[in-house]
């Protein structure tokens, strides 16, 4: 019999929640809230990124090419304190110079770009303190049950160091930067 009473409870619970991200999502629609890359004109097919740059401070990603900006995404960021990533485990996004050395079109993620931390410092600062200095950072989409909240998944950060940003926005990123490319991620 509880089972059946837990049950029931967890209908309405669950559809009052769809009611509220629902009604949110409404509501920022009528306020004109817009992510920052309904600021930017589309991108022509022909062109490619020759750098990344994201701003922590910002929560943005811009892509570069030969010095004039293509576009610009508001982010997710690592959900750890603020900083450099230091190690394994710290739930930091990574500061420093980079590169993206390989795409995933089967991330759990929609999809991923690679991104080349640790470098030579990042693994230095790890060592001294004994400390693995982790890896698997990428840029990447949201996963498929979570990707209904939009522009909304990157008003929290809640990667474990990772870029996130929508599931379009990574299949227009996926499609603009070519593998070895360099990647500037700034505090």
């Amino acid at each position: 019999m509880l089972a059946r009473f837990n049950h029931r409870l967890a209908v309405p619970v669950r559809s009052g929640f769809r009611f509220v991200i629902v009604s949110l999502f409404a509501v920022l629609s009528a306020l004109g809230c817009s992510s920052a890359n309904d600021q930017v004109k589309p991108v022509d097919a022909e062109q490619r990124a020759d750098k990344i740059v994201v701003s922590k401070t910002d929560h943005t990603m811009t892509l570069m090419s030969k010095g004039k900006v293509l576009s610009v995404y508001k982010v997710a960021l690592g959900r750890g304190p603020n900083g450099p990533k230091e190690h394994q485990g710290d739930h930091k996004t990574p500061e420093g110079e980079y590169v993206i050395d390989q795409k995933n079109p089967q991330s759990r993620f929609h999809l991923a770009l690679h991104v080349s931390y640790p470098n030579a410092l990042d693994r230095k600062r790890a060592e001294s303190r004994g400390l693995d200095p982790g890896g698997a950072i990428m840029i990447h989409g949201v996963e498929k049950h979570f990707a209904w909240l939009g522009s909304l998944q990157h008003e929290v950060d809640w990667t474990d160091g990772c870029i996130a940003v929508t599931n379009p926005e990574i299949e227009e990123v996926y499609r603009l930067v070519p593998v070895g490319i360099p990647v500037e991620i700034l505090h």
